[in-house]
Formats: C-alpha cells, structure tokens, sequence
C-alpha cells in the first residue's frame, strides 16, 4: 500500500465536510535566523569583522573565523518593478537585522542609526552633536538581501583623508595634523539599485550655419553674411543602465554622498550579521518608490542627452522626446561608509571616506589670508600696467622714467644700508 499523503504534500482546507483535501506543500524560503547572539566562542567578548580578510576577529583572546560568504556580484537576485512583484518582494524579504542592536537617534540633525550589541556613543556620526538618545533598533523594516563589505581599514582612512586635507593650497596648514586624531566612524549605508533599458524617439529643429559672398551696392564691396538654417531631424536611442545606485537615506549631504558612491557591485555578498560586526548600520529612509522616481530621473535626462548627442550640430530648439521604460528591476543594499565630523574654529565640517574604493569628499575650511594673497598676486600686474598708463599721461614718459629710476635707486640704496649694517654687527649669516 502506498503512503498516503505522499511525499511533498500538506493538508489544506476543504470546502466539503469530512474530507480531507491535500496540496503540494509550499517552497521553503530561505531560512534567516531572526537574531544572532554574536559572541567569540572562546570568551564570550564581542568580536569585530575583520576588513583585512572578511573574517571575524576577536580582540580579546585572538579567535578567528574565516569569511564564509561568497561573492555574488552581479548575479546578486533582482526583482522586476511593478506593483505585484513589490509587494511580493516586500512579504518574502526578511524583515530586521538579524541580530540584536540598539539605535542611536540624533535629537539634533534627526539622523538614525543602529549600533553593534555592546557599544555605546554619545555623540551622532553625522552631525558631531551629543544630543543623542539610545533605544532597542526595530525589527520591522526590510533586511537586505546584500551588502558590499568594507575593505579599506581605518588606519588608511585616516591616511587617505589626511593627504585629502593637505591637497588644496586655500586649506590652513594645521588641518593635515588633525586627520590623524579624528575619529571615524564606519557605517553601512542604504542604497537602492536599478536595472532598466529606456527608448526615446526625439525629433527637433536643428541649426545649421551658412554662409554667402554678396556685394553691397552701397559700400560699393564684397561682403559675407551667416544666417543659420534650421532643418527638421529626428532619430532613436536605446540605453541600458546597470545597478544606478540611489541612496536610501536623507540624512546625508547628497552631495558628498554623490562623490563618493562609485561602489562596484561586483563585489556584493549575501547579507549576514556578521558582516555589521563592530559597525554601524541605517536603515533607509527614502521608500522605494521615492527612490525610483529618482532614479528614473538621472535615466531620463541621460537619454535625453544621448538624443541631443544625434543631432548634427549643438544648435537645437522645439525638441521633443518621447521615452519608455523597458526591463526595470531593483535591489536593496548595504554600502560601506566612513564618516568623521572634525571642528576648526568652532565650526563643524563633515568628511566622507568609501570603504571600498577609499575615494575621499567633504568640507574643509578655507584660509582666507592665503586667498585674498593669491588674488592680489593675479591683480597685481593689471593695477600696475593702469597705474603706470595714468603717470604716462600725467607726467610724459620723461616724468615716468625719472620716477622708475628713483624707486630703482631707493631699492637698490636700502638693499646696500642693509648689507652694511649687517656686515657691521657681524650678522653675514644671517
């Protein structure tokens, strides 16, 4: 006698009384513990990510646990954006962190962030203000499905950020000596990935520059004239577009964050809480949908660009496009982040390292004196040239010439008074 119900089948509900109705059971989904106790398995001390290898590391007693998460990269799972799929997506994602974690709220610039089980702050990683407060991290947004490791350590942040501050000549030169004591924080950003083809067909008026010889009965001479000739073009683009990342917080500066996003998506890794071991983490606060509407943005204005490009000249007026979005698909992601909030004069100023690539943005002061300097070098030979127009006209080139002589001779007799003087007392050294 068979088994009965087989293999792979569950009851179900059944519309007729005193019968039993069965189903193939359900796909399992992956399964994602709701939350990890990260301790070392030795001591029991909080252990750190390791960004030398990707491993775990204990500071206390020097257990190690190799990475055990391969690398995705571009095959890392998307999903297609429509609305069924999105509300899909939202039930079959993990919701949470996967472990325990308190979150730090800034009662000043209002930014949020969760903080690794045994660390305690008082002072925001974004703005530098220590009206903070600390509560248990929700558990009810969306967990990300991949993350971008950090790979650059902080000893090379502060390296990198200290040759940041020394690059510009307007900077004071005491700002070098404080990159080495600043202190970084390293934070798991949220971003928003996005995968679409667009179509525009574009038409337009585009100029075109002519010229003709005529002659002028009244001058009595040949002479030319342009005229621009508009003429109707048209044409179709095509753009595909690979992970355009979006950021899913808005309390960063958007526009640091933009210099520093040139995250490569090829190194994606499964999410796991191991990897926000000793860092910082956000949650996003731009919605998806926000997010793809932005996105959606810096697309259309990309093919606009690449319509305009296929016209034969630059001269364009009365253009019109019209787009559609193909294949568009989306992921949510983590990506490594070190923020420092430094003071110079009582002012803050924040700066921006990619733990990835170490690409480095943000403010730094500016020393004044050394700029009006540099402007007055550059106006210098123009005041003088109208200086020396207006004596021109005032004395006569004789009066002009007798005065360079005696600003020469002045120069000359001070340098001489000096030399003497020095000689005199014995300084030649000097």
């Amino acid at each position: 006698m068979s088994e009965f119900p087989p293999p792979g089948f569950v009851p179900t509900e059944s519309a007729v009384p005193g019968i039993e109705v069965y189903m193939p059971a359900p796909e399992e989904a992956e399964s994602i513990p709701d939350v990890v106790d990260f301790k070392c398995p030795q001591c029991r001390a909080t252990t750190a990510y390791s960004v030398a290898d990707g491993g775990l590391k204990c500071a206390h007693c020097g257990y190690y646990e190799p990475p055990a998460k391969p690398i995705v990269g571009k095959g890392a799972e998307e999903f297609e954006f429509t609305v069924e799929t999105v509300k899909a997506a939202a039930v079959a994602y993990a919701h949470g962190w996967g472990e325990a974690r308190k979150e730090l709220q800034c009662q000043n610039c209002g930014a949020r962030a969760t903080l690794p089980p045994g660390r305690l702050t008082y002072t925001c990683p974004f703005c530098g203000s220590n009206r903070v407060l600390q509560q248990d991290a929700p558990q009810d947004s969306l967990r990300p499905r991949f993350l971008i490791p950090f790979q650059v350590e902080m000893e090379g942040c502060r390296s990198l950020v200290q040759t940041w501050l020394g690059s510009s000549w307007m900077t004071p030169k005491a700002l070098r000596d404080m990159a080495g004591v600043a202190n970084f924080a390293g934070v798991y950003v949220p971003f928003w990935t996005f995968d679409a083809v667009t179509t525009a067909n574009w038409e337009a008026e585009v100029g075109h520059q002519e010229t003709e010889r005529y002659y002028d009965h009244h001058d009595k001479q040949w002479k030319t004239r342009t005229e621009t000739i508009w003429r109707r073009e048209s044409g179709s683009v095509r753009e595909g577009f690979d992970d355009l990342l979006v950021a899913g917080t808005a309390r960063l500066s958007k526009v640091l964050l933009e210099r520093v996003q040139d995250y490569d998506t090829r190194a994606l890794v499964l999410y796991d809480p191991k990897y926000l071991a000793g860092f910082m983490a956000q949650a996003y606060d731009v919605p998806l949908e926000v997010a793809w509407q932005s996105g959606r943005e810096t697309m259309r204005a990309s093919t606009r660009l690449a319509c305009r490009k296929q016209a034969s000249t630059s001269q364009i007026r009365n253009f019109k496009m019209a787009l559609n979005f193909h294949e568009e698909s989306w992921r949510y992601i983590l990506t490594p982040l070190y923020i420092s909030v430094y003071r110079y004069e009582d002012e803050a100023y924040q700066v921006m390292v990619n733990g990835q690539s170490g690409e480095v943005a943000g403010q730094r002061p500016v020393d004044w004196p050394k700029v009006w300097l540099a402007i007055a070098g550059m106006l210098a030979p123009g005041v003088f040239l109208g200086v020396l127009g207006l004596l021109l006209l005032v004395l006569g080139p004789v009066g002009v010439a007798a005065l360079v002589i005696a600003f020469i001779a002045l120069i000359v007799g001070g340098i001489f008074a000096v030399s003497t003087f020095q000689k005199a007392k014995g300084m030649d050294d000097v």
